[in-house]
């Protein structure tokens, strides 16, 4: 994985080390830390804390080091509420979500266990909404609605430090004629003739920028990371010493936001508000179990929480023989055996 491509909110991790799962990358904050959240679908009974963060939600256990959860926003399909029984707290109304995952699709449902407190509904759901209003700020976007008459629609907090005309796009043999805007935030390159054949390209998805020699001669190549599809961008500029202040400011500001992305998610809540309140990392709790990651592993944890491998239906019985039952199809790489396993074996031949 290179070092700037942002997973925190692409992928969904179980059983994360507490230090990895709330370790915080470049531009990520804490939104908001809610403790007392019980993870009813998995670990029904067991306590934990819950962490929004403008990229993803982390819930870990306070009594097992072993046991967390890291959930990518953009893998989220639905937030909504649901009756559950909790075996903490009875019949309530739990926050229940559907994610989708490397083909597999996920239910996740977590309880406050604080009487009356509905804090951890209003704070995910307004933190994905905003998540999910601000794509622009974190995804390549191709022949979008991002001008007016010429000019670039500015993204809050965005500014505007250079517009290069005469700049040639060379996805096609011949080239299209077009024109670079550059922000703090992305690098936008629209056609003369067309301003909706454009490109939005955020920084957190650019690998490298570099100049190289190509059949239209020196041109500027920049390479996407493996979010936003790997793709190799060529541009030619001239003169020559056009095309290397370009891709000298470009790479200034790359490295820039590198060290401080914008990631477009702001959310404040209520509480934070009326009382002034910072939030800061949770201190990690002292754990009395030793804690072993790499003896750990996941397989039994997956179970738990998966719905189904997307594109087959749902409970499709399959008679087990070692139980003499019929069971629903367990995902690719799950055993009645290891379903049954408090902690995964491991073999060490």
């Amino acid at each position: 994985m290179d070092l700037f491509e942002t997973w925190e909110d692409q992928e969904i991790q179980f059983d994360l080390s507490i230090s990895k799962a709330l370790k915080m990358r470049n531009g990520e904050k804490i939104i908001d830390n809610l403790e007392f959240i019980e993870d009813t679908k998995g670990n029904s009974g067991d306590k934990g804390v819950l962490v929004i963060t403008n990229l993803r939600a982390i819930w870990h256990s306070m009594t097992l080091a072993r046991i967390s959860l890291s959930i990518g926003y953009n893998c989220i399909q639905d937030i909504s509420t649901r009756i559950v029984n909790s075996r903490l707290k009875g019949i309530t109304e739990a926050i229940y979500i559907q994610a989708k995952y490397n083909g597999l699709r996920y239910e996740f449902v977590f309880t406050n266990l604080i009487p009356g407190n509905t804090r951890h509904f209003t704070s995910f759901i307004g933190v994905f909404k905003a998540y999910n209003s601000s794509r622009l700020y974190r995804e390549l976007k191709l022949r979008g609605a991002i001008l007016k008459n010429g000019r670039l629609r500015l993204l809050m907090f965005e500014k505007m430090y250079s517009a290069v005309n005469g700049v040639w796009n060379l996805s096609s043999e011949q080239g299209n004629l077009g024109t670079f805007m550059i922000t703090n935030i992305r690098l936008v390159w629209y056609a003369e003739s067309n301003e909706t054949f454009n490109i939005s390209l955020p920084y957190i998805h650019i690998n490298s920028i570099k100049i190289r020699e190509s059949k239209f001669g020196e041109v500027l190549v920049i390479e996407t990371n493996g979010y936003s599809g790997g793709f190799t961008l060529g541009f030619r500029i001239d003169p020559k010493d056009q095309l290397r202040s370009v891709t000298k400011e470009l790479s200034s500001l790359f490295r820039i936001h590198s060290q401080a992305p914008e990631f477009g998610v702001h959310f404040v809540t209520t509480e934070q508000v009326e009382n002034n309140e910072p939030i800061t990392l949770p201190t990690l709790p002292n754990y009395d179990e030793f804690e072993d990651e790499n003896a750990i592993g996941v397989s039994n944890t997956l179970a738990a929480y998966s719905v189904s491998k997307t594109g087959k239906e749902d409970g499709l019985p399959q008679y087990d023989s070692s139980i003499g039952l019929a069971i629903e199809t367990l995902p690719d790489g799950y055993t009645m055996t290891s379903l049954w396993e408090v902690i995964p074996s491991t073999n060490n031949k």
